[in-house]
């Protein structure tokens, strides 16, 4: 049977001399441990410290850069106190000295021409009758419509200004407009009286009374003036986000529109049905009044009656001419035209505001006798 192993003298004193050995070795590797564990924590500190003035210093660069960049242009939205930019010719930008020259002398014929009717018509009593008084209120609409126009056209022609502020472009669309719709009511007077002079040539006189005349005048006016108010006014508190660039030399209704970013329906049924009222009423007028004349000339007997008859109108013809053509025209271009050149638009509107005026004076010098044979005596005297 065997007993228990005795331990040897020399292991129990060789384990007790390894004993501090391998304590010694534990610390040193808990110490070793510990300073890996520090150096690991330092490393990673440092690192974050970096990845953050990294960060700092990108994010400095970043606003510097940003800082030195120049600002993006925004377009003023709230413009009720900005201004709008007229256009001229585009694309004849450096003619416009040489163009400024035609247009210089149309505008000085507009003016002297209707002047020179106006002071004919004062100053000579055979022509203080109805047909000649209408005529002067034509010359007088002429002339102020040319008055409204002249200093933006020529002011962009002249190299002074294209600019124009919110409320002399919204003064500039009332005159222009009202002053279209006048005319339009002048011509129907005009083709009333040679309505009532054919037709009814025994009691013209009493039917077109000076009385009777003035409350015609005062009635056009009221008419033309007075009902443009409301949209007119309305432009004034419209936001005109859009680029503040007009299509034309002047102000316009439809233009200011179309620059609007307002509720801008009333201002557009308004309109139109404005201009159904006046102008596309008056030409049916006029056209039925010239129905009933022709039907009248043609019941003359005489030859020359019928003829003599006929050319009292034709000076009346021809301005009605003048006059709703270029409407149609423009009409139409801004209708159907939206592919066309921006000059097309700019000439028929140039052509709309300054034909008639230009036209009418030249005509009823040419075509009525008295006014021809006055303004030649006038000028035989002035020779003398």
């Amino acid at each position: 049977m065997l007993g228990k192993q005795q331990p040897l003298k020399g292991d129990s004193s060789e384990m007790k001399t390894d004993e501090p050995l391998r304590a010694y070795a534990l610390e040193s590797a808990c110490k070793d441990s510990q300073l890996r564990l520090l150096a690991g924590l330092v490393l990673y500190q440092k690192i974050i410290w970096m990845k953050a003035l990294y960060q700092m210093d990108t994010s400095a660069d970043s606003l510097e850069k940003y800082s030195k960049s120049p600002m993006p242009d925004f377009p003023a939205y709230d413009t009720n106190s900005s201004n709008f930019l007229l256009t001229g010719f585009p694309g004849l930008e450096q003619e416009y000295p040489w163009l400024s020259i035609p247009f210089s002398c149309i505008y000085a014929m507009v003016l002297s021409g209707n002047c020179l009717v106006l002071h004919v018509i004062r100053t000579e009593p055979s022509l203080h009758q109805p047909m000649f008084y209408f005529l002067a209120m034509l010359a007088l609409t002429d002339l102020c419509m040319g008055l409204s126009t002249v200093h933006t056209v020529l002011g962009i022609l002249w190299g002074l200004s294209q600019e124009v502020s919110l409320d002399a472009c919204i003064a500039q669309t009332y005159f222009i407009h009202g002053l279209s719709l006048t005319e339009s009511g002048v011509l129907l007077a005009m083709a009333f009286d040679r309505f009532t002079a054919i037709c009814n040539p025994l009691r013209y006189t009493s039917i077109l009374t000076s009385a009777r005349i003035t409350k015609i005048g005062l009635g056009i006016l009221v008419r033309s003036f007075v009902f443009i108010m409301a949209p007119i006014i309305r432009l004034k508190f419209f936001h005109y986000c859009h680029s503040h660039i007009l299509s034309h030399s002047f102000c316009l209704h439809q233009d200011l529109l179309r620059l609007a970013c307002s509720d801008i329906r009333f201002n557009s049924f308004y309109a139109l049905a404005l201009v159904i009222c006046t102008l596309l009423f008056d030409s049916m007028l006029i056209i039925v009044s010239y129905i009933l004349i022709l039907h009248s000339v043609l019941a003359i007997a005489s030859r020359e009656e019928r003829l003599k008859s006929l050319q009292t109108c034709v000076s009346h013809i021809c301005a009605v001419m003048v006059f709703y053509i270029p409407i149609i025209g423009l009409t139409m271009v801004h209708r159907f035209g939206k592919h066309l050149s921006p000059m097309v638009h700019v000439l028929m509107g140039n052509i709309y505001i300054i034909f008639p005026p230009l036209m009418n004076p030249i005509i009823y010098s040419v075509k009525t006798q008295q006014i021809r044979g006055r303004i030649q005596k006038w000028f035989s005297m002035k020779k003398e």
